[in-house]
């Protein structure tokens, strides 16, 4: 029998437990205005980190979390040091580097460290481009020896892509990914074989819906608490209640061939991933402990008819739509409070409309490039309904070419910078009735053509697609677009 948990070098001087331990509920605990005991919760988190459960995940809103952790650090040891993963969740604004290290520093603060093992980032909107200015100062950080490792949390394939493009060296993206939730097996497992970076699997028993305890139950009518209300939306999105139940019972055959139990298996799907570096397994400190099945889940090997019997269960349930990452940004919103655009619509544009002197009805955009006042030309114009988005390059502020020489990861931004503009301008991308790409070598037409398709597959403007040898700046492709606006 295992007496450890299996561990996982993700860089060669950071190797982590393949279960990581989850620190969100930390902040339910707390719902009521008492804040954990720090000393006792520190207790129970050096229990698993003698246990070999030293790696814990947290985040800047996880309550006291990141306090609890800190005191277990101050302690000494006699077994390796604990872990600490924590995230920074900033509201999109400008990312300068006093406000960026101002963030970093309460990580370091709170943890009561000089350094913090993972620091990953979570951004609401790729529209607004600053959290690529993030991630550039996390990367001098890194350097003064101030992060250790740089992760991302809940970013798509294109997204991971385009901040490696574009220097950032990232080790992790935590995302949704479990037997229900299948995205993460896709696209983005296919830029972790290309890049190095590795995923940090979260929802690996949807809220604690695949386990035992809802084998054969039926579906519940209610349910109260923000976790079972998420992944309840996952299950609907993936088929609905009879079809989850097949998945259930296909794991349970599976577990009693094994001695295992559900949540083992699902876990251990997950965990046998190539791209899965570790799952992260929420505890309720003090509470509920789930150590030893934890440790039963790396006794657990399948076999090729194992395999075969999940794959038939699976094959009876829909895919979720989209790409990780996307239940927070845009419909179907499968969180806990469901319909997210409220949020998304009070973030603020990284663009401001303003009317053009002299036109009634019209008003247009300006991004700040260097070239705009210079050439006399908007960034995008809007005049009754229609919109006229200009050719829009991976230009970062004033003059910064983002992820230089990769096209794909280009045109992923200016297609983010397109969204912004139109925003701006009271429309979205769904308002687009044409686009133009520009490609400086024509070899590149697959990768920008796959990046114009993760935007537009379900809205599919006209198009135009143009190899035209050259381009001003060292730019790989330039995209205009024109959209007209639905009244209400």
């Amino acid at each position: 029998m295992t007496d450890r948990p299996e561990r996982y070098a993700l860089t060669p001087d950071l190797s982590i437990s393949r279960v990581i331990t989850g620190l969100w509920q930390v902040a339910d605990m707390e719902r009521s205005g008492t804040p954990l005991d720090v000393d006792k919760a520190a207790d129970a988190l050096a229990a698993y980190a003698d246990a070999g459960f030293d790696t814990f995940d947290m985040a800047d809103h996880y309550g006291s979390a990141e306090i609890v952790t800190g005191r277990l650090l101050s302690r000494p040891r006699t077994g390796p040091r604990a872990l600490a993963f924590t995230k920074w969740c900033p509201q999109p604004g400008p990312m300068t580097p006093e406000i960026v290290r101002a963030g970093v520093e309460e990580r370091l603060q709170r943890l009561g460290v000089e350094k913090v093992d993972l620091l990953q980032l979570h951004w609401w909107s790729f529209e607004h481009p600053a959290w690529l200015d993030a991630l550039h100062v996390f990367k001098d950080l890194k350097a003064e020896g101030k992060i250790g490792a740089i992760g991302l949390t809940n970013v798509d394939a294109a997204h991971l892509a385009l901040a490696v493009a574009d220097g950032i060296p990232v080790v992790t993206d935590q995302v949704s990914f479990s037997l229900i939730d299948r995205r993460a097996a896709g696209p983005l497992s296919a830029i972790c074989a290309s890049t190095g970076a590795r995923l940090l699997a979260y929802g690996t028993l949807c809220g604690g819906f695949l386990s035992d305890r809802w084998l054969g139950k039926p579906e519940p009518a209610a349910i109260g608490d923000w976790s079972g209300m998420k992944y309840k939306r996952f299950i609907d999105a993936a088929g609905g209640w009879a079809a989850f139940q097949t998945v259930l019972e296909a794991a349970a055959e599976i577990g009693r061939k094994h001695g295992a139990s559900i949540a083992n298996v699902a876990t251990r799907w997950v965990l046998d991933h190539p791209a899965v570096a570790g799952v992260i397994v929420g505890a309720r400190i003090g509470e509920r402990e789930h150590r030893a099945d934890n440790l039963a889940l790396f006794d657990l090997a399948f076999d090729a008819e194992d395999r075969e019997r999940l794959a038939a269960a699976l094959a009876g349930m829909a895919p979720i739509p989209g790409d990780c990452g996307d239940e927070y940004r845009r419909p179907p919103y499968l969180t806990a409070s469901g319909d997210l655009s409220h949020h998304l619509d009070a973030i603020p544009s990284v663009f401001t409309a303003e009317p053009v002197p002299g036109r009634p009805g019209r008003s247009r955009v300006s991004s700040g490039s260097i070239w705009e006042p210079l050439a006399g030309y908007s960034r995008a114009v809007r005049d009754g309904d229609r919109i006229f988005v200009s050719g829009t390059t991976a230009t970062h502020g004033a003059d910064r070419i983002v992820a230089p020489g990769d096209a794909g990861a280009q045109a992923t931004y200016v297609l983010d910078k397109i969204a912004a503009s139109l925003k701006a301008l009271g429309g979205t991308l769904e308002d687009v009735v044409r686009t133009r790409v520009y490609l400086s070598d024509v070899a590149d037409w697959e990768a920008v053509s796959r990046a114009h398709g993760r935007f537009f597959g379900d809205i599919r403007p006209a198009n135009t697609l143009l190899a035209v040898g050259a381009l001003v700046g060292d730019y790989a492709v330039e995209i205009d677009a024109e959209a007209v606006v639905q009244s209400d």
